[in-house]
């Protein structure tokens, strides 16, 4: 197999002459094709065939200890102007970068195959997809794209069509982390990685092109690349309303992607579109649509398990492979938050209690999409589905309450900017930093963060049907540290506000932050929660927030003459509403003091 697109049949030619494989393989897609490459991964110890009466065609695959996450220091994006990149990124000239990436590709792939991989970004027939083309010398990248991409011969006649796609070249090389880079070339529309054979730096359909390369795209083009989840919430009415939800990690993004309704809430149903990136086009009627570039998962699975994430549970028990997980003594894959005990670690040896984790703290799993229990069938949908609210969200253990909504478009877009999340101890050994995370997308936005966020403003003159805005934090803490609020899959609860908000059913308490719900406005039925937790999962204090504005402030000010003032606008006119809400706070408590005060008996000294 080849092509009859001559710019891709000579960029292949040229890799060649510089890897020297001793093989190109163009892949098709094809069941016989990939069953052939699972096949020589076993035989050459690439995969681990796991319990087949437990996990039927599941297979693990441990990757080199030094290569177990994405290198974000190592991880480039490579314009002509520094200023263009933005102090988001990491910037290399390309004229540097391709000189020091280049050499070490040189013969790189010898004595190895170099396998072509044509692969779509979205539904094939598609007009907001876009194809790439990842040259990698990893079959281990091969059988993992086809589960995340359409990938093979329908991506390829598409890409002879359009004779337009993403370069991205892969070769694992010697796993030297000195001699490890994944640069980004947005202008040239290509990726060039080297050096690792994990996730996020191997599979470039992924983080590489879905977001760093297409946020580019996106902005030349009139769209949106974000990093955020697409679920639909059907009501028992069957009315259906699609919501995209921007979280930094350890929020419980993909627990809510695919949320489980509870019991004492019959008749709602929640359908996974999309659990980690989400494209948003302008749509006919002018409404914002959505579709989810990737055709599978490649999740986080310590912690995962019929409790914590049923559907995700339940889907990966076939037809998934996982990378750097434990194994029981019957070969079947385990990780933290499993029953039973594990007898061989990730790293193949025997496990000892006293080594720490079993199973890597970012071990994974790879699956199609389609064995999600609540998959929707519109992930297939080329025109996408309508978005009736964004959510942004973080892990705040004070100051953000449980859900407000923004006032405007304007006012979302700086809620989105100044988004942030307090580590855990498990992250960074200190509990409570907090760090900014413009939505969701500090380690994705392939740009200057001021011009994202102008390009976020654009859309309330480009679009006529704009989404709502809301936030969330599911994570408030009282003062013992204790969650004020249950998760999971009670966290419906608070969508169903944001649902009954955008079909114009409820009125909602203005606080200068934005709307807040009366708690009777609530569906609180079968919770067990008292009023006085309510009332402070909803309570916004303007002298906490008047500190957080300050720093919202001062992070917008580290990207100087770029932050639209639209933005600076209205982080003024939240800090004047603040400002007064806090003057007729303090003559509250003091009219209260005094009547208490006036109330209490006297007693003489």
């Amino acid at each position: 197999m080849t092509t009859s697109n001559a710019s891709l049949k000579q960029w292949i030619d040229e890799v060649a002459r510089r890897t020297q494989p001793s093989s190109v393989h163009w892949c098709t897609g094809s069941d016989e094709e990939n069953d052939a490459l699972i096949a020589e991964l076993l035989a050459s110890g690439g995969l681990i065939k796991l319990n087949e009466h437990t996990h039927p065609r599941c297979y693990l695959h441990r990757s080199h200890p030094s290569d177990v996450a994405r290198v974000e220091h190592l991880t480039f994006v490579c314009t002509r102007s520094k200023e263009a990149a933005g102090p988001n990124n990491n910037w290399m000239s390309p004229d540097e970068a391709h000189r020091k990436v280049d050499a070490l590709f040189e013969g790189a792939m010898r004595g190895r195959t170099m396998y072509v991989i044509p692969y779509c970004m979205g539904p094939i027939d598609s007009p907001y997809a876009r194809c790439g083309v990842e040259v990698t010398d990893s079959a281990y990248v091969v059988v993992n794209m086809r589960l995340m991409t359409r990938m093979g011969t329908p991506a390829l006649r598409r890409i002879e069509r359009e004779d337009r796609f993403v370069k991205g070249l892969h070769s694992t090389g010697d796993l030297d982390p000195s001699r490890r880079f994944i640069m980004h070339f947005p202008e040239e529309l290509s990726i060039k990685s080297i050096g690792s054979g994990y996730g996020g730096n191997a599979l470039l359909g992924k983080k590489c092109h879905a977001l760093r390369i297409a946020s580019w795209q996106a902005r030349d083009e009139g769209w949106l690349a974000e990093h955020m989840l697409i679920m639909g919430l059907q009501s028992p009415e069957g009315r259906t309303h699609y919501i995209a939800a921007a979280f930094p990690s350890a929020c419980g993004k993909t627990n809510l992607a695919m949320l489980v309704p509870p019991e004492s809430m019959p008749g709602w149903k929640v359908w996974t579109v999309g659990e980690d990136i989400c494209w948003l086009h302008v749509g006919r009627e002018g409404e914002l649509r959505a579709i989810n570039p990737e055709a599978g998962y490649f999740g986080v699975v310590p912690g995962t398990n019929r409790k914590t994430n049923r559907n995700a549970f339940d889907m990966i028990q076939h037809d998934t492979i996982f990378t750097n997980v434990a194994l029981t003594a019957d070969r079947q894959p385990w990780w933290e938050g499993l029953d039973g005990t594990p007898t061989v670690d990730w790293q193949g040896n025997p496990y000892r209690d006293e080594n720490g984790p079993a199973a890597h703290a970012n071990s994974r799993f790879t699956v199609s999409a389609k064995q999600n229990p609540s998959y929707s069938t519109l992930a297939e949908a080329p025109e996408g589905v309508p978005i009736s609210a964004i959510l942004f969200g973080g892990r705040r253990r004070e100051v953000a309450p449980l859900i407000y909504e923004t006032r405007n478009w304007t006012h979302g877009v700086l809620v989105g900017a100044g988004m942030a999340s307090e580590t855990t101890a498990a992250a960074t050994g200190q509990v409570g930093v907090v760090r900014r995370d413009p939505m969701a997308m500090k380690p994705f936005c392939g740009y200057d963060f001021g011009a994202y966020w102008q390009h976020w403003l654009s859309f309330g003159s480009r679009a006529r049907k704009l989404p709502r805005i809301f936030h969330v934090n599911w994570f408030r803490q009282d003062r013992n540290r204790r969650f004020l609020w249950p998760g999971f899959g009670e966290n419906l609860r608070v969508l169903r506000w944001i649902v009954d908000r955008c079909e114009g059913k409820l009125e909602a308490q203005e606080t200068p932050i934005g709307y807040v719900p009366r708690i009777e406005d609530l569906d609180l039925k079968g919770l067990s929660i008292s009023r006085e937790s309510l009332q402070a999962l909803l309570a916004v204090d303007p002298l906490a927030w008047q500190t957080e504005v300050a720093a919202i402030g001062r992070y917008l000010d580290e990207f100087r003459s770029t932050v639209p003032q639209a933005l600076r606008d209205e982080l003024e006119q939240t800090a004047q509403g603040l400002e007064s809400n806090n003057g007729e706070l303090e003559q509250a408590r003091f009219v209260a003091r005094e009547r208490h005060r006036a109330a209490t008996p006297r007693t003489h000294t």
